[in-house]
Order: C-alpha cells, then structure tokens, then sequence
C-alpha cells in the first residue's frame, strides 16, 4: 500500500514519547505544567477555565482541562522529537521568536493561541525533517 505524503503528516502529528509526558496511557499533567513553568492562573487563562477549577487529579479535573493539558504534552513531544533533548525543548518554549511576533511559545500556549503554535510548530517539523 502507498502512503501519500498527507497520510505520512497526519501519523507525524503522534510524536514518540521523548518526555516521558504519557506514563502508562495517561498524561502526567504535573509535569507538562512544570516543563511550561506555568502558575495556576496562567493554566487556567490558557485552558479558559476558572483558576479555582485547576486540579490535577483525573478524576476531578474538568474535562476541557484535561484535553488542553495533553495537547501540550503533545506539542511539547513534537518539538522534543526535533532536538532530542529536554533541555533544548524547555528553552524553545521559553524563547521568544521572531517568527512568532517575538512572543514565546510558551506565551503562545498562556495567552489561549496554542491551535496557531501548533500550526507553526507542525508547519516547522515538516520543513525541517531531521536525518532520521
């Protein structure tokens, strides 16, 4: 069977764990907000929820929380699956970008713009596939 190169993209878009972010199938929400450096306030202005209703506990946390937290831990993935390295992942986060309007992506992600990071980081990857 053929791949076209749309079925390849759509697979990539499922980075390899390099982060450890998906212990046993589920997020590790503590940590996707630590590698962010996020406070409670700015988890809840980027997942546009209530600060009182941060939590990270599965089983009382909101819904919508949860899936923003794991596209996080996604993207974080993806653009660790480029460098290979935690500490190059968390500075790109953390760096501001011209391309970005020199905002970071990390404020991308705090200020509720992630769909236009992650655009821009799939958009990257593409361009730039590493040797493999």
């Amino acid at each position: 069977m053929d791949l076209t190169p749309s079925t390849n993209a759509l697979f990539d878009t499922v980075p390899k764990d390099f982060l450890s972010l998906f212990p046993t199938g589920g997020t590790d929400y503590h940590r996707v907000v630590e590698l962010l450096d996020f406070k409670k306030k700015d988890v809840a202005r980027a997942s546009n929820i209530a600060v009182h209703s941060v939590r990270y506990d599965p089983p009382r946390m909101p819904r919508e929380l949860q899936e923003r937290v794991t596209e996080w831990a996604v993207a974080l993935n993806l653009v660790a699956q480029f460098f290979r390295d935690e500490q190059k992942t968390v500075l790109w986060f953390k760096t501001p970008n011209p391309l970005l309007g020199d905002m970071t992506p990390r404020d991308m992600i705090r200020i509720g713009r992630f769909r236009k990071l992650r655009r821009f980081i799939q958009n990257a990857l593409s361009e730039n596939q590493p040797s493999r």
